[in-house]
């Protein structure tokens, strides 16, 4: 089945290290034909792309542009909040990537972190995540 798949995929993470479930996917593919791959497109390489891509941005609406199209392309779901009581640094925003097969340990860990390195850098972004959050705290 992966010589069906029409873009490059992810290698394999070795055995123990990694809960993905990439196997399983690539499994659940030759079953139903219609299950999301999307995931498997990000290889180490364009894992590095999308990091380096991360840390530059540079406003709030490059970063709610960057989530979109991450959820778009490759089906990873961003959720940036900030906490229940209050943020007073970059700490104190939940930074979450949601579960899903395919998405590597590793990849689940440096997606937040290069986020919370562009924040550090650019706090204005920061400020205006706050925000666009109501008085409530919703979205």
């Amino acid at each position: 089945m992966l010589q069906a798949l029409p873009f490059p995929i992810r290698q394999e993470c070795p055995p123990g290290a990694c809960v993905c479930g990439r196997d399983g996917l690539l499994d659940a593919l030759e079953t139903a034909p219609e299950t999301d791959v999307r995931i498997l497109r990000l290889t180490r390489e364009e894992e590095k792309r999308l990091i380096a891509r991360i840390e530059a941005v540079a406003s709030y609406e490059e970063l709610q542009h960057m989530t979109a199209r991450m959820d778009q392309l490759l089906g990873m779901v961003v959720s940036i909040t900030p906490s229940v009581h209050g943020v007073r640094t970059v700490r104190g925003l939940a930074i979450e990537l949601a579960e899903r097969p395919g998405l590597c340990r590793k990849t689940r860990q440096a997606i937040p972190a290069a986020i919370r390195r562009c924040l550090d850098r650019h706090p204005d972004i920061v400020y205006a995540l706050l925000n666009a959050r109501d008085l409530l705290g919703a979205a």
